[in-house]
């Protein structure tokens, strides 16, 4: 295999890009689904804020979210992308359903985790006298810190499954030269090269978060 024709500016710009496209990704992600997952945790049976009218609804939309395959989910928010970011393509145009695609997984894992938080923490804030948000606070986040960790890296890998996915519809990045020169053009040393790339970046993605995982897991 002959790597000598590779345009190694252009898979540089790529991995950049599609880095990018994960990371600010993320972000929004986090901000938007630990919210959810802890309402979701808050208001399901047999919670602190029990109501199941609510609990149902967010379920609901949870469940239908992520029901959608993501290249579905990218054209059908191509409406809401051109009004929230002005386009459709390349890095800013991905980052919109990569956020709607991932915020709901994401609280959906942030609900499993504070479930297997010790109800008697739970119990002993009550019973001192703790308010709902400070026993969220300062209890149930801190004690489930390594799991919304290992959450968040799940996460964060899906994203960048999701990322490169993206290239279907122009969205840029590795995925993107993956379809326009290693299938498109028949380039199989740039589809080698970007599937390799991706391949590392996981490796290393999980090995960050089942370090900082193993760094906050209280012994």
């Amino acid at each position: 295999m002959d790597f000598s024709n590779i345009d190694w500016a252009d898979i540089g710009q790529a991995t950049i890009d599609t880095l990018t496209m994960t990371g600010v990704s993320l972000v929004f992600t986090v901000l938007l689904g630990l919210p959810l997952g802890v309402l979701l945790f808050l208001t399901a049976r047999g919670q602190l804020l029990e109501q199941r009218g609510i609990y149902a609804v967010l379920s609901l939309i949870v469940n239908v979210l992520r029901s959608l395959p993501f290249i579905i989910l990218l054209i059908v928010m191509i409406p809401v992308t051109l009004v929230l970011v002005g386009t459709s393509l390349g890095v800013e145009g991905t980052i919109p359903p990569l956020v709607v695609g991932t915020t709901p997984f994401f609280a959906r894992l942030v609900e499993n985790v504070l479930r297997e938080v010790d109800r008697g923490v739970i119990e002993a804030c009550k019973a001192m006298g703790a308010k709902t948000h400070q026993i969220v606070i300062s209890a149930l986040l801190p004690e489930a810190l390594p799991g919304l960790l290992a959450a968040a890296t799940v996460t964060t890998i899906a994203l960048v499954s999701y990322a490169a996915m993206s290239g279907v519809v122009g969205g840029g990045g590795l995925g993107d030269l993956a379809l326009r020169y290693g299938y498109q053009r028949f380039q199989t040393d740039v589809m080698i090269v970007t599937v390799f790339i991706l391949v590392v970046l996981v490796q290393l993605l999980q090995y960050a978060g089942d370090w900082l995982v193993r760094r906050f897991t209280r012994r």
